[in-house]
């Protein structure tokens, strides 16, 4: 893939909107890994859409069952393993 974009925060996930939707008008594989608050990110429906053009799009399980243990996981849960073998694979990686 060629950008990953790792999500910590709440506030970075405010970023990851337009730049999912950048990533698919370009035509740049990307991915997106979700840690910490970071989950909060997607429980915005709009965002989950955008994500159907990622590469791969993954979610700590550990940190969703934390911060939204009431909602459905909308996309792969993994792990920290699961975090750094996409960071492996990527050209670049976007910390937000």
């Amino acid at each position: 893939m060629k950008i990953l974009f790792h999500v910590a925060t709440e506030e970075g996930g405010r970023y990851l909107l337009p730049l999912a939707r950048a990533c698919a008008r370009g035509g740049h594989a990307f991915g997106v890994f979700f840690t910490h608050d970071g989950v909060l990110a997607l429980r915005d429906e709009r965002l989950q859409a955008a994500l159907a053009a990622a590469e791969r799009a993954v979610v700590c399980e550990f940190s969703w069952h934390r911060f939204c243990p009431e909602l459905a996981c909308p996309v792969e849960a993994g792990s920290q393993t699961s975090s750094s073998l996409m960071i492996g694979a990527a050209q670049r990686v976007v910390s937000l």
